[in-house]
């Protein structure tokens, strides 16, 4: 069903939509890192176990459960000449750029000793991560009062990340082994450091570049716990959150996954497959480049589907294709491609459509109960995200550990059989998880219609 933007509702400008993109951009330059390499980076470069780093992740977030609803409800509350969210994407640019780079210093420690630098660079990290980025997504609710802009700024957002998806799947590989001359963990740390300034820099531009145009209801009182219960009011919203988790269970389980299974189950070597790339990296720049293909498809896709039904159908199929994984022999490398390829373009339009839903959650909210908390409403689908990533990269480890995995020999049939049901059936079930609480979101065309007239209507 085709859905226009009111023709009262002043447009938003090229360069806001490409510096709200950038964030994303930003973001992903150390986000889309952890899900690739961190596991295997702690595991065969750092000397870590795998299963004391699956603990890792899982114990963090219990620092994680306070602190992203935190920052909903300060972002919420927070009055500044530059709006509610933008402050803070300007004042934690730098440390989040400064403590991703920390995570890959590689300090000389006993065994002891990096598992405590672990703890604390990876929960710094995720401190920042949660001060930067629930602003930065709730900013998206604020940008354009219209649910099609917002569409729009997502697909922008997610074309740009994906952009720097590609950056990283195609050169931390060949970057680390150029800047590290046979030393990984040099390689890293300087590749890092490259990634480090860039996110920086990209941060700062989306805050010089945006502008908050929609303000809560002057009359509207702070009230943590009215807040608390409107939120949990909001049906949709409650779908959204098991969907991200369950999507984030199979991003972190396969993640983590990924550079085992390439290494140990496909057996593919360092050698260049042409230029500097191996065939690790062109099987992780394939699958960015579909995404980023299917991330095109997103603001056209909506002008005649409704986003609920998008998400159900491409989420399900992905979470199928996924399942073919395990029955892929170890020596058909092109087949695999050829597979991650389709199911990466078939997810590639989802997350624009899902973070629009997020911003159509914060207008529910409003228009039922009278009360508009973004920054709640984002915070809480962060928390859910992050839980579910650090979940699966979690159970990730744990898994490794359970078949026997022992890194950087060669691994017993039990180890493989493991990082292939982590590599294919285990995620397609959560995305198939996924597709089913989707059913359970309630704000259809029609009602979107109706709220951006009511409450239009009442902003008046």
């Amino acid at each position: 069903m085709k859905h226009e933007i009111p023709q009262n509702i002043r447009p938003v400008t090229q360069t806001e939509r490409i510096g709200y993109g950038m964030g994303d951009a930003a973001s992903n330059f150390f986000f889309h890192t952890f899900n690739i390499f961190l596991l295997a980076y702690y595991v065969d470069v750092f000397g870590l176990t795998a299963a004391a780093v699956g603990t890792m992740f899982l114990v963090t977030k219990l620092l994680d459960a306070f602190t992203d609803i935190f920052m909903g409800m300060l972002a919420d509350r927070t009055k500044t000449r530059w709006g509610k969210f933008r402050p803070y994407i300007l004042y934690v640019a730098i440390p989040y750029g400064v403590i991703g780079y920390a995570m890959f210093a590689n300090p000389e420690l006993n065994e002891g000793g990096k598992l405590v630098y672990a703890y604390v660079t990876y929960s710094l990290m995720m401190l920042a991560y949660t001060a930067i980025n629930v602003p930065y997504s709730s900013l998206l609710g604020v940008i354009s009062p219209s649910s099609a802009e917002r569409s729009t700024l997502a697909s922008y957002r997610f074309v740009m990340a994906f952009g720097a998806q590609a950056v990283i799947s195609a050169f931390v590989l060949p970057f680390k082994n150029i800047l590290g001359q046979g030393d990984e963990a040099l390689g890293y740390q300087l590749t890092m450091a490259i990634f480090a300034t860039l996110s920086i820099a990209m941060w700062l531009f989306t805050f010089a570049s945006t502008k908050e145009r929609v303000k809560p209801d002057p009359k509207q009182k702070t009230d943590l716990k009215g807040d608390l219960k409107i939120l949990l009011k909001n049906g949709p919203w409650i779908a959204l959150v098991f969907c991200g988790l369950f999507t984030l269970l199979n991003l972190g389980i396969r993640g983590g996954a990924t550079m085992f299974y390439m290494k140990y189950y496909a057996a593919v070597d360092d050698a260049p497959l042409f230029w500097i790339f191996d065939k690790t990296s062109v099987f992780f720049m394939s699958g960015t480049i579909a995404m980023l293909i299917g991330s095109l498809l997103s603001k056209p896709l909506t002008k005649f589907f409704s986003k609920k039904l998008l998400m159900l159908s491409l989420t399900g199929m992905q979470g199928v294709i996924f399942v073919i994984f395990y029955f892929i022999p170890p020596d058909q490398f092109w087949t695999m491609m050829v597979v991650n390829f389709i199911a990466t373009l078939v997810i590639g339009p989802t997350p624009a459509i899902v973070w629009a839903m997020y911003a159509d959650c914060a207008d529910y909210g409003e228009w039922k109960y009278g009360r508009r908390t973004t920054g709640l409403i984002f915070s809480g689908i962060i928390f859910s995200q992050k839980t579910g990533v650090a979940v699966g990269a979690g159970l990730a480890g744990w898994i490794l550990g359970w078949f026997g995995f022992v890194a950087n020999v060669e691994q017993t049939e039990t180890a493989l059989f493991g990082i292939r049901l982590m590599f294919s059936i285990i995620p397609g079930i959560f995305l198939l998880f996924a597709a089913i609480s989707v059913i359970f979101y309630g704000i259809t065309n029609p009602v979107i219609k109706e709220m951006e007239k009511d409450l239009s209507e009442r902003r008046k």
